[in-house]
Parts: structure tokens; sequence; C-alpha cells
């Protein structure tokens, strides 16, 4: 059996399933479910800087950045489906889209002591503070042309 697998942008119809999928998560989660919107998300679907993985008609992971800022605000996958390369994938897609758009310093946060801040370190991103809220702030500089 063949499984269709892409990584496409996501649309306005892919939200439901993205909001369940963000309240799935085992880590990074929010203490109040309502802190993420669908209007948070239909705002980076808009901007076209959120990017779903999906398999068979069904998304098990996604990203979106923020050209404006060059921050990655989320990036998830669907528990179970964890360490097959979807989060791995749909990463470089929002770093691509940050540097492409030319932001020199990419920035992102995540829970201390997680599989996540593991992903970050391996990957070269470094620690560069916390936010408020105690969250581990990792960036990655991105050479001049």
């Amino acid at each position: 059996m063949t499984i269709a697998r892409v990584v496409r942008k996501a649309t306005v119809d892919d939200i439901a399933d993205l909001m369940a999928l963000r309240l799935s998560v085992r880590e990074n989660r929010l203490s109040d479910p309502g802190q993420v919107t669908a209007a948070d998300c239909l705002a980076y679907v808009g901007r076209g800087h959120m990017w779903v993985w999906e398999e068979d008609q069904e998304i098990l992971g996604f990203s979106a950045s923020s050209c404006d800022t060059g921050w990655i605000w989320a990036l998830f996958v669907r528990p179970g489906h964890e360490g097959r390369g979807i989060g791995r994938a749909l990463f470089a897609v929002a770093c691509d889209a940050l540097t492409s758009a030319r932001c020199r310093t990419l920035r992102l946060s995540t829970d201390p002591d997680t599989r996540a801040a593991r992903f970050y370190r391996a990957a070269g991103w470094r620690e560069a503070g916390r936010t408020p809220e105690g969250e581990l702030i990792f960036e990655s500089s991105v050479p001049p042309d």
C-alpha cells in the first residue's frame, strides 16, 4: 500500500484539524487551551506562513513562522507519529521561509527539558534566554549572502 505524503501550505479548511492537533500534544501543552485561537491560525494561513504534513488526507503535523519577526510560532507532530521525520521536514520549511524573507536571526521558544529543546540543540540552535513564562528561547543566525 502506498501512503500519499505531502507537505503543503495550510488552508482555512485545515484550521479545525490544526487546533485539535495542537491540543493533543504531550509536550508544550497549553496551560489555557484558549491561549491559541482559530484566529491566530487564520492569521498565519492568510499570510501563507503555515504548513502541514498530510498523509492520506490526515494532518499529522504543522509548522508556522512569522517572516515579520523571524519567529517560528509553531512546530507540532500528532502523538504517535513522532520520530518519523515529520517535525524535521516541517521545521526545515519554516526555516526556509524565514531565510527566504531575509531574516538573519531565527528564533523560537519551547518548554525546557523536552524532546523539542533537545531537537533544537541538536539542530545547532543556541539558548538565548527565557520568555516571561519560563520557556527557553532558541535562536540561530543566518550567514550573510
